[in-house]
């Protein structure tokens, strides 16, 4: 009985205890906190009334200055341009294929080399079609021969006038039988349509091939051809002899001019875009076709366009604002945005080259409100009203006392 009395009685006292406890805590935080007399050393609190220091930290709306960091308005020229990638095409560009079929017994070139126009490059066999060119002109020469003897015959009245027609038939068949051959000749014949590379060839000779089988390509690479696309809203800029840039990944650095040479008239549904090509000249070399290349079209160039970075802008549903600095307080200026490049933006009206612009912090300003900047304030060489932080002080080595500070 005595135990379980001492239980209740050391319960109660906790219990006491623990509400006490919880009282003082609220009447702590509910009341506010009296003076407390400074330390020593440190600067006397500012009288009732008095407003605080120049860069000194605090609540936004209180008279502190807010740190915000800031840059100036740039006066830069901008380019209105339109970008877009593309590919390069050979100015001429073909596969040479056989019209017969036969046995390639000859190739006259040598891959990847440039070849004239009109060049042999593959002769196949042509022994069948050259006997029958033999065939076809000695039967023409016996035409000839007939129809001059029935013209002879025909002046003295030998023969009548239909056989001298039908032997001046018999002619003209047998010369539309060797120009027959002769292309059949020719078809054995494989030459360069125009003036160029050829490529890599995949054949020998002693290979029989068929009609229309591939035999080897041939490229023109003095000019190329950039096959780009542009969206349908460029349109009414677009102008043939426009100056294209162009660019490679292939040779970082180095640029090109190109030519903007046709306009496809049908915009394509699917992307709501505009088909254009343009032509490269490239006597150099440098560039081959099947490239990927990037294409800048400029159409206007301005001097003196003033460029914020984004963040500057506040971006509001009725209009767009930044905060100028003015003698230390933002103030809210309405501003009409332009072009936007590289994480900059043009500013058509409401501000002029060389202002100071907030551009972080701006959601804890209000207009009028005093703002510092906040990488000045964290470097003490910039900001002289900054006290140089103490160095810690260094610990004493174990069983050393520390020493005194002079």
């Amino acid at each position: 009985m005595q135990k379980t009395t001492k239980r209740y009685v050391v319960l109660a006292s906790v219990a006491a205890g623990l509400l006490a406890l919880g009282a003082y805590a609220f009447m702590a935080n509910r009341s506010p906190a009296g003076p407390q007399a400074p330390a020593a050393g440190a600067a006397p609190a500012p009288a009732s009334g008095a407003k605080p220091a120049a860069g000194a930290g605090g609540p936004p709306g209180g008279g502190f200055p807010t740190a915000v960091e800031l840059a100036r308005v740039a006066s830069v020229s901008l380019a209105i341009d339109v970008s877009a990638v593309g590919s390069l095409r050979s100015n001429e560009s073909v596969t040479l294929r056989p019209e017969t079929a036969g046995r390639i017994s000859s190739i006259a070139f040598k891959d990847g080399v440039p070849v004239a126009k009109g060049a042999l490059l593959v002769g196949l066999d042509d022994a069948t079609q050259a006997a029958e060119l033999a065939q076809a002109r000695a039967n023409l020469e016996l035409a000839r021969s007939t129809q001059k003897r029935n013209e002879d015959l025909h002046q003295k009245k030998f023969i009548s006038g239909q056989a001298l027609d039908s032997s001046a038939a018999t002619l003209r068949v047998q010369e539309a039988a060797v120009a027959l051959a002769e292309a059949k000749v020719a078809k054995t014949r494989i030459r360069a349509p125009f003036s160029g590379v050829v490529g890599i060839r995949n054949v020998s000779v002693g290979d029989y091939v068929k009609e229309g089988q591939e035999l080897i390509n041939l490229e023109d690479l003095r000019v190329l051809k950039v096959d780009f696309r542009l969206p349908e809203a460029t349109l009414p800029r677009l102008k043939i002899g426009q100056v294209i840039e162009i660019t490679s990944d292939a040779l970082p650095g180095e640029k090109f001019e190109a030519v903007l040479d046709a306009i496809n008239p049908l915009v394509e549904a699917n992307g709501r875009a505009i088909s254009c090509l343009a032509r490269l000249d490239n006597a150099a070399g440098k560039l081959r076709p099947g490239m990927f290349v990037r294409t800048r079209l400029i159409f206007e160039s301005r001097d003196n366009a003033l460029m914020v970075p984004e963040q500057a802008v506040v971006a509001d549903p009725a209009q767009s604002f930044v905060f100028q600095v003015v003698e230390g307080k933002a103030k809210k200026v309405v501003v009409k945005t332009g072009l936007r490049r590289d994480a900059q933006v043009e500013i058509v009206e409401g501000l002029k080259a060389g202002d100071v612009v907030v551009t972080a912090g701006q959601l804890k300003l209000r207009d009028g409100a005093p703002v510092r900047d906040a990488e000045a304030a964290a470097s003490p060489a910039t900001s002289p009203a900054a006290p140089a932080a103490a160095p810690p002080a260094a610990k004493p080595e174990e069983g050393k006392p520390a020493k005194a500070a002079s």
